[in-house]
């Protein structure tokens, strides 16, 4: 049976496990209707469109009333 001839340090066995936990970022495209940063495959979250058309409906924000706290 083989049998490692010397210990591996703390650090190699770390950076040989690290390789399994990466986190890779994201893909962000760009929505062709309004220019947001939509995630691929996704109807964008700001004019609700997906591959051209018109998929999920999006409510409007609505406009603030109070200009500052408690005030109507």
């Amino acid at each position: 049976m083989a049998v490692p001839q010397q210990k591996k340090s703390k650090a190699k066995r770390n950076s040989r496990r690290a390789q399994h936990d990466k986190i890779t970022l994201p893909n962000v495209s760009i929505c062709t209707n309004c220019g947001a940063d939509v995630l691929s495959h996704r109807a964008c979250p700001e004019c609700g469109f997906y591959k051209g058309r018109q998929a999920v409906a999006v409510k409007i924000a609505a406009v603030e009333e109070f200009d500052e706290v408690g005030e109507a």
